[in-house]
């Protein structure tokens, strides 16, 4: 058995405006697995990495994905647990495999072009009129649930966006949440968590940064509205520590991005955990093509929730991948009368 690892950039159709700064193309890279005695049948995987966020975002990670190489060659174990997005990539590579690589990664009606995911339409940041009309496309294209980044212009125009959704829906018609990615401090938080409650919003993400627990968990003992952590996850390695974080901070929900804490293995121990203390979850991607996120709707159709999921729809990319994954509305569907190009991903340059 061998793997070969393949870095590609996405470039995306136009800049995306995020916490972190304005992205016009992202690196990710791929992982194929496969029997040398037959090359042209492969197991595919992405490790999405997110400059910034991944823990591996540095030197370490094709140094890794190197020796992940050289240890399947050999036939020896790799630790991957300080890895993630490789660890979500080599997961899905060997799914694939061993489902007959068909880019069937969980058999299921949905695999089957039964039923459907329900997902939110993502306003990204912008400056005023380029969020407002962004709003406006996902309102009329049908979204329900709308995900509205904020912390990219003042808290008062934002909160015009917000409330213009609010003055012709009511919560019942169109749920709203807000994503700050820690972009709020202690000293300017309490005011805008007040608003937030006024206008029937559903929750904030993230309100301020991540690895401060005991503040985080004054905020979710006090806030008027749902507090949900997503970087807050990122990081947390070990089974202790996952369970100490969200024994400190108890927040009401968990936003879990596969390729960020482990791959579909790391999001399921932290739906467990939180199942179990009754908080809430969603998943959602994070800016992988279509190969990633083919593999994780696949799994998000197999959790039997009935949360509009954070999933993206593949839009974004000029060089996304063929895929058979399509958006209906607000309702991502399987085709299963298309499939991943295999001609287009053999063509991309692999490495051992």
């Amino acid at each position: 058995m061998r793997i070969q690892f393949a870095p590609y950039v996405l470039d995306f159709k136009a800049p995306a405006g995020t916490s972190r700064g304005v992205m016009t193309n992202k690196l990710t890279a791929f992982i194929r697995i496969f029997d040398e005695r037959n090359p042209s049948d492969y197991g595919i995987g992405e490790a999405g990495i997110f400059p910034g966020l991944s823990p591996e975002a540095d030197e370490r990670y094709f140094y890794k994905m190197a020796e992940l190489v050289t240890n399947v060659k050999l036939g020896i174990p790799t630790d991957l647990s300080h890895f993630p997005s490789i660890q979500a990539g080599f997961e899905q590579a060997i799914l694939d495999y061993s489902s007959g690589c068909k880019g069937i990664y969980f058999d299921s009606p949905f695999t089957k072009g039964q039923g459907s995911i329900e997902i939110n339409g993502l306003v990204w940041m912008g400056n005023f009129d380029e969020m407002k009309e962004r709003l406006e496309i996902k309102l009329n294209e049908g979204f329900k649930c709308i995900k509205i980044k904020i912390g990219a212009i003042e808290w008062e125009r934002e909160k015009e966006i917000i409330s213009s959704i609010r003055a012709k829906y009511d919560s019942s018609r169109v749920e709203i949440r807000v994503d700050a990615n820690g972009g709020f401090t202690m000293d300017n938080i309490r005011p805008v968590l007040n608003q937030l409650a006024d206008l029937d919003v559903h929750s904030i993400e993230q309100p301020i940064r991540q690895g401060h627990p005991e503040l985080m968990r004054k905020l979710c003992e006090t806030s008027p509205v749902a507090i949900a952590l997503d970087e807050e996850l990122i990081g947390k390695f070990t089974f202790e520590e996952k369970e100490s974080a969200l024994d400190i901070i108890q927040p009401a929900y968990i936003v879990l991005k596969p390729s960020l804490i482990g791959g579909f293995s790391g999001a399921q121990e932290w739906i467990d955990l939180a199942e179990k203390r009754g908080i809430g979850w969603w998943i959602t991607s994070a800016l992988e093509s279509n190969i990633g996120l083919n593999a994780i709707a696949q799994w998000v159709a197999t959790l039997n929730t009935d949360m509009a999921q954070g999933l993206g729809t593949g839009a974004l990319y000029v060089n996304n991948f063929d895929s058979p994954i399509e958006l209906s509305g607000d309702r991502l569907f399987y085709n299963p009368s298309l499939s991943l190009n295999r001609e287009q991903i053999a063509a991309l340059d692999w490495r051992d």
